[in-house]
């Protein structure tokens, strides 16, 4: 059965430019834009014509010349008796290739870093103490005590006490979120997802043979499509978004009344760009053990670190020790050592990267204003990257074309579910501004003349 979406919720989410003629186009054309950006799903049932007219304050007439165009273009499907539902035309996404190394471009895909100044000293220190752990067998399912210690005592100093035995390690957070599909999912399984979100949380829910069900700006009033969700409140990747705290609680809220699980991922939590107030971490309004979050290290200290964990109940952590005998066993000694050395200097470490990221964002933004600017989007707060609405429908012809350029592009519908997001990319500002400022001239000599590039220079994004 088709989702709904209330008239006024569709008519809060499209906006008509003032003095727009004739109106049911440029009404067609807000939809058509929400329905790419993500922010409306695919496979949503639209208001009838009627109701949202009058949440528009438009004639009936309009509405149905909008949806009659919508469908003309592929964007709009109607069935006898069943009313008009969203989708999108016709046309496949690029299939994901393996990155070729060292092959000289800038990786502008890529939305990780190098190592903060802390790791050196941390493997030195743990090199130190390693010889102790030698005579123990290895594997520690659960993880080592001292970081599973150091990690509930993170979270209870951000406002949510939490217990060593309330922490899984894993091999990073894409490990963490695999262990949990592979628990809480069956084949055929929806799982509702933000559109755009993290590429590899929708890769790793197909993987399950799960469908991912795309919540656009809808997420709280879509809960009841679902048993399990996944979010990302805090530097939302890749839009830099942060959840408000009101909306943290009314999102928790509306999963109990609808009994979802909400797994939400923390990967980028650490990372602020600007000097904001953080709101408390969503298990802050988790009273029934509904929110599993994930986190890593990845982000604030190093990606070659792969490690990352989740906190959840201390049955929770008991089944998926037991899982993982199947998968991974359990994460390695050496790097856990590490990451246990780092947590006393947490805040040491977001400086740093607050500092390096912000002059590093701002040169981006300075070289797009500069070459690009006919591309809009919103300034993030925090994590890695700029989601950039382009001046063209689809980023598909840039991407090929500012790759023969010597440039690694991350598209708009790899973080989209069903194919959405096709006009918008994913820019990383994970590099020094630099290199930042030469593969925006470089994006723009693309422009003019675009051509196809071979299939093997696409890659997908971290």
């Amino acid at each position: 059965m088709p989702r709904h979406i209330a008239p006024e919720q569709l008519a809060r989410l499209l906006v008509v430019p003032p003095g727009a003629r004739p109106y049911y186009r440029a009404l067609a054309e807000a939809l058509r834009g929400r329905l790419h950006d993500g922010a409306v799903p695919v496979g949503v049932r639209l208001p009838a014509e009627r109701h949202l007219a009058v949440a528009l304050g438009v004639s009936r007439t309009t509405v149905t010349a909008a949806y009659d165009l919508l469908k003309d273009q592929g964007y709009v499907t109607s069935r006898q008796g069943s009313g008009s539902t969203t989708e999108l035309p016709a046309g496949g996404d690029t299939p994901w290739t393996i990155p070729v190394p060292g092959d000289g471009m800038i990786p502008l895909h890529v939305a990780s870093m190098p190592a903060a100044s802390g790791v050196a000293s941390a493997v030195e220190n743990a090199a130190a103490g390693y010889h102790r752990h030698l005579l123990g067998i290895g594997y520690e399912p659960v993880g080592l005590l001292a970081l599973r210690e150091a990690v509930a005592r993170r979270y209870t100093d951000r406002g949510v006490a939490t217990r060593p035995e309330q922490i899984l390690i894993t091999p990073g957070s894409q490990q963490a979120m695999n262990l949990l599909f592979t628990l809480l999912l069956r084949a055929g399984d929806p799982v509702l997802l933000e559109s755009p979100t993290y590429a590899h949380a929708i890769q790793c829910v197909r993987l399950h043979g799960a469908r991912a069900v795309a919540a656009g700006e809808l997420m709280e009033s879509s809960l009841d499509q679902a048993r399990v969700a996944y979010v990302l409140p805090d530097f939302h990747n890749p839009t830099g978004a942060l959840m408000e705290a009101e909306e943290r609680a009314a999102l928790v809220a509306a999963a109990r009344r609808h009994d979802v699980t909400l797994i939400c991922d923390e990967t980028w939590g650490e990372v602020a760009v600007d000097d904001v107030v953080m709101p408390p971490p969503l298990a802050r309004w988790d009273t029934d053990n509904r929110v599993i979050t994930i986190g890593s290290a990845s982000k604030l200290w190093w990606g070659g670190l792969r490690v990352g964990w989740l906190r959840g109940t201390a049955e929770l952590v008991e089944r998926l020790s037991v899982l993982r005998a199947g998968v991974d066993l359990a994460t390695a000694v050496f790097d856990q050592l590490v990451v246990a050395d780092l947590f006393p200097q947490v805040e040491e470490s977001r400086a740093e990267r607050r500092a390096w990221l912000a002059t590093s964002r701002d040169a981006l933004m300075a070289a797009l204003a500069a070459h690009l600017p006919g591309w809009t989007y919103p300034k993030p707060a925090g994590g890695g990257s700029i989601w950039a609405k382009l001046d063209v429908p689809s980023a598909g012809p840039l991407v090929a074309a500012a790759a023969v350029q010597g440039v690694r592009l991350a598209p708009g519908r790899w973080f989209g579910v069903d194919g959405a997001c096709e006009g918008h990319l994913r820019l990383s500002y994970c590099h020094p501004p630099h290199v930042l400022a030469d593969a925006v001239k470089k994006i723009a000599a693309a422009r003019p003349g675009l051509a196809p590039v071979p299939e093997n220079r696409l890659t997908m994004s971290l």
